[in-house]
């Protein structure tokens, strides 16, 4: 029996992916993004300890309201790659339920560690932190050039994607840096959405509670101005 770390579960999750979705949030994060809003996410060893068949199961209870609304699963986290083999399972289950699968990664893996999984996978929502490898490493702790590795592995199996891309005030919203996205995006294939997610502070608060130095309290909130601005810098719209 397959298990896992599981640190929440969101059972009408309405921004994970297309329709209702039944969010599983995992333990554990390789990477250490500065405006990370789920810090507590981080640890590995930590959150509830499930079964693949537990999950499914619970999520079951809401096929109804699933199905209904053209939705289904998806496992995010923390880095939900870095528990590969308990999320395949997962979502193997899953499809022979006839319920949609999404994984939500940040793309920092090894691509053979989860071209199994990938099989069962209908949709991949892929967050693209920084296209300057210097930047990005400051921003997260890692290089981006995996997430876009990934991309590349995902056009040519044709494995739909969303891309998302926070934009933070003075950090990843230089023109510069959104020309380079765009390019990017625009040369695949399968990215059915392109998404800027903006920047909040929301997340502050669970740094302070655990004690941890938030390093970018200097920095605003995005606005729908800003958001704005970007788009059209991207000149992205088809994919919006």
């Amino acid at each position: 029996m397959i298990k896992g770390r599981v640190h929440s579960i969101e059972t009408f999750g309405t921004v994970d992916g297309p329709g209702i979705r039944y969010v599983v949030f995992t333990q554990g994060c390789n990477l250490r993004c500065r405006f990370c809003h789920n810090r507590d996410t981080w640890e590995y060893g930590e959150g509830k300890l499930m079964s693949a068949q537990e999950v499914v199961d619970d999520m079951m209870k809401y096929k109804t309201f699933i199905d209904a609304s053209g939705g289904g699963i998806t496992i995010s986290g923390g880095e939900a790659t870095t528990q590969a083999e308990f999320v395949e399972e997962i979502f193997r289950l899953a499809k022979e339920k006839g319920v949609h699968t999404c994984l939500d990664t940040s793309g920092f893996i090894d691509i053979k560690s989860v071209e199994s999984l990938l099989k069962y996978v209908d949709l991949v929502l892929l967050d693209i932190k920084h296209t300057d490898t210097e930047v990005s490493t400051w921003l997260t702790g890692q290089s981006s050039e995996k997430a876009m590795q990934l991309a590349r592995y995902l056009d040519k199996e044709n494995i739909a994607v969303w891309i998302r891309h926070v934009l933070v005030p003075t950090i990843s919203d230089e023109e510069e840096y959104l020309k380079d996205l765009s390019d990017f995006v625009k040369s695949l294939k399968n990215v059915e959405k392109f998404e800027l997610l903006a920047y909040h502070t929301m997340g502050i608060h669970k740094w302070e509670q655990m004690g941890k130095e938030y390093s970018l309290n200097d920095i605003e909130a995005a606005t729908e101005e800003d958001l704005e601005r970007a788009y059209k810098i991207m000149d992205i719209d088809n994919l919006r």
